[in-house]
């Protein structure tokens, strides 16, 4: 059992093209051997942190030499910061094997997390050992990097054993990484907890969890650190998304203030129930309802996409719909229009009567005021007036006392 018995074959009998045929097959049997053994090797080591030497370039991929065998560092893999030259040495981390048809295909990468997590482990004891452990990673390659790490424990601080003493440890992998930015996180368990600390630098006034099922967190921040929380081009609420695993809505607090307003200003709000459209069935008014539209108002507000993803609802329906939506604020606005007539219509006698009445009040008030204030002058005015005459009377009371005059003269004369 397990012996092997060579038995000698003649070969006289072979010609030229037997002999060739048989060279291929040995040789494809050979090189089949050989792909399977790099292939059975590297696959088990996908993760792992190597030193590769850039062997050429093809096109924006770069091939380097992993000593027994060949690796692709495509454009997608390489980080932005980075600019690579020929028989440069580079620590990449093997990121996948592709068995390909030309034989498996060693793909290193310098822009997965994992490369971060590596050098950190080479770098720190504590994490080398277990002490310390990298719980999440999230990087956006040549730009940020956010780590949270946690401490098994609790004398060993896990910011600080992977800082190190003013930083020497942090700062020779960012070296290594060519001048990328790593924020350093404590991992905490509680969703609320690490969000406040995933953010940073910015500085969170509350997490409100919105939606559990579906992983959706609302932050609260000040205004001033509005820009902070979100980061350049909404970086670092995109790694901070990735670190915790969740979907994260920022917002500033005059932003949920005013959202407050609105959602307060719509319950106070009347509306006005999907019956009162006019040429709109009673079916497609339940397959609208039955979407959590229940009012015109909020009908009216929905584009005719939103419209088209109810069931049911087809292109001739929204033309259909909106139609009857038009024509109910046209009448809306015709009987408006009526009723700001009729209104303008009463409120003009009651201005005149308004009018009437501020008249006479100011009738009264100069009587009372030349009552009061000039009665001894009035009354000496009509004293005058009655004693003076008029014209006709003044006249032959003139003449009459002429006529006396010349009397007493004419008596006086004869006396």
């Amino acid at each position: 059992m397990g012996t092997e018995i060579l038995t000698v074959k003649p070969t006289e009998a072979f010609g030229r093209i037997t002999a060739q045929t048989f060279k291929q097959v040995i040789l494809q049997k050979v090189r089949e051997a050989e792909r399977d053994t790099i292939f059975n090797e590297y696959n088990g080591r996908v993760g792992e942190l190597v030193t590769v030497i850039v062997k050429r370039a093809e096109g924006p991929d770069l091939i380097v030499d992993m000593g027994r065998t060949e690796a692709r560092l495509p454009k997608r893999e390489q980080s932005k910061l980075e600019t690579y030259n020929i028989g440069e040495r580079l620590r990449v981390v093997i990121k996948m094997v592709d068995r390909a048809a030309k034989g498996p295909q060693v793909i290193v990468s310098r822009a997965d997390a994992s490369l971060v997590q590596r050098l950190f482990e080479m770098e720190v004891p504590e994490i080398y050992d277990g002490t310390v452990q990298i719980r999440h990673a999230a990087r956006e390659a040549g730009e940020r990097t956010k780590v949270a790490v946690m401490s098994r424990d609790k004398d060993v601080d896990p910011v600080g054993a992977c800082v190190g003493m003013k930083g020497m440890r942090v700062q020779s992998i960012i070296r290594e990484l060519r001048g990328e930015k790593i924020d350093i996180i404590p991992y905490n368990e509680e969703t609320v907890a690490f969000a406040q600390k995933a953010l940073s630098p910015a500085k969170v006034t509350r997490v409100q969890i919105t939606d559990p099922e579906n992983k959706k967190l609302e932050v609260i921040v000040e205004d001033s650190q509005l820009s902070l929380a979100i980061g350049k081009k909404g970086q670092n609420v995109r790694l901070a998304s990735k670190l915790i695993g969740w979907d994260i809505d920022i917002k500033s607090e005059e932003e949920k203030r005013q959202e407050i307003e609105a959602e307060m200003t719509a319950l106070t709000a009347p509306t006005t129930p999907l019956t009162s459209l006019a040429g709109v069935g009673a079916k497609t008014i339940e397959k609208i309802e039955a979407a959590g539209i229940n009012s015109v108002e909020k009908l009216a507000g929905m584009t005719p996409e939103q419209l088209m993803e109810i069931p049911g609802i087809g292109e001739k329906m929204v033309d259909k719909i909106y139609q009857a939506v038009n024509r109910f604020y046209e009448s809306s606005g015709e009987a408006a229009a009526a009723t700001g007539e009729a209104a303008a219509g009463a409120e003009a006698p009651a201005a005149e009567g308004e009018a009437e009445a501020a008249g006479t009040a100011e009738t009264g008030e100069t009587g009372e005021i030349l009552d009061s204030d000039g009665s001894e002058e009035v009354a000496q005015a009509e004293a005058a007036a009655e004693e003076t005459p008029t014209g006709e009377e003044t006249a032959p009371e003139a003449g009459s006392a002429e006529n006396k005059g010349e009397a007493g003269q004419a008596e006086e004369a004869k006396s």
